[in-house]
């Protein structure tokens, strides 16, 4: 399976300020790995400038707008806890452009798996504003231009961020075209994400949000994904995989609280990619999303390319049933089963 890449320096001009969490050095780290670790047997992807007509397959045009006019200032803010700097929205053009470079590369069978390494992240982002960090959707982006483009009619999107993304939630909300399937820890911003919380009109039992006590381990969060993703992969047969890829559920990231290693981020993948291949193996294009220490940031991100290029890859046994891990599945079941589109 070939595997695509997309990274730029040019991420690297979004500056927030040292003391911000979401900064160059998270890149700049992972940028390093890559050259030392994986500097044959990748595919590099040329990323490019989304257009104006993508950027509003998700955002207002007064919006865009407004992060446009960012660039008359060297530093400003877009929203609470979302500074930017004059060159802050040709690095948000440009991690949007990279993701539908990697949609591209994955529909025209250049590559089966595409791993864009962009900032700022997206999935807090909403229509109107920035959020969290986030400046536009990268993945809500691109889920939309692959039904438009491709006439995809079922993307489904993992997000294992440690944070809810609730502005790709709240963006397909009320659609089935995009399956939406969380895990985060709701204790953590934007403080939404609960069981109840799973889709409106068209899009009833299309969104899965699985809450995740501050306890949870390792082989809990493999259970539930093992346990959940097998029959949801089999029910609605996704044509796409976008995986909203934090890696703020690590140990050392000073924003979540999860104790995770990175080990488990290849784990995830190893997984999700065995289940889907069963599912006559979509194509799966990650996104970085999170991810806030530095060296464990690279660390994950190594963990993932790892598995991704694994010539010969080893079975993942399925987890051992734990005790929590079951009851977070007991209770996604329980309120999706009166929607029968997974359970």
């Amino acid at each position: 399976m070939n595997v695509a890449v997309v990274r730029d320096d040019r991420f690297l001009g979004h500056k927030t300020g040292h003391a911000h969490p979401e900064n160059p050095a998270r890149l700049k780290a992972v940028y390093r790995m890559l050259d030392r670790e994986f500097a044959k047997g990748l595919i590099y992807l040329t990323p490019r400038l989304a257009t104006l007509e993508q950027l509003e397959l998700v955002h207002t045009p007064v919006y865009i707008q407004k992060v446009l006019k960012t660039a008359e200032h060297d530093f400003t803010s877009l929203a609470t806890h979302t500074p930017v700097s004059a060159q802050t929205y040709l690095s948000a053009w440009l991690a949007v452009g990279s993701c539908l470079a990697g949609i591209e590369a994955l529909m025209s069978g250049r590559c089966g798996i595409c791993l864009c390494l962009v900032r700022p992240p997206g999935h807090h982002a909403l229509p109107d504003r920035a959020a969290g960090f986030c400046v536009f959707n990268n993945l809500a982006i691109s889920a939309r231009y692959a039904i438009g483009q491709y006439g995809i009619q079922r993307v489904l999107i993992i997000d294992w961020d440690v944070h809810h993304g609730n502005g790709i939630q709240d963006i397909f909300y009320k659609e089935k075209a995009v399956f939406y399937f969380s895990t985060h820890d709701m204790l953590l911003y934007p403080f939404t994400g609960d069981f109840s919380e799973t889709g409106s009109g068209e899009g009833t039992g299309y969104t899965l949000n699985i809450p995740l006590p501050r306890e949870t381990g390792e082989d809990d969060l493999l259970y539930v994904y093992r346990t959940v993703l097998e029959p949801l992969l089999a029910a609605y047969r996704p044509q796409l995989i976008l995986v909203s890829a934090g890696f703020d559920a690590h140990k050392l990231d000073p924003i979540g609280r999860l104790r995770l290693s990175a080990a488990v981020f290849g784990r995830l993948t190893e997984l999700i990619i065995r289940l889907a291949k069963v599912e006559n193996g979509p194509p799966i294009l990650f996104s970085l999303e999170g991810g806030y220490e530095p060296g464990a940031l690279a660390e994950c991100v190594r963990e993932v390319l790892k598995t991704l290029t694994a010539e010969c890859r080893a079975a993942v046994d399925a987890p051992y049933a734990t005790h929590l891990g079951e009851q977070l599945v007991a209770k996604a079941r329980q309120i999706h089963a009166a929607f029968s589109v997974w359970t």
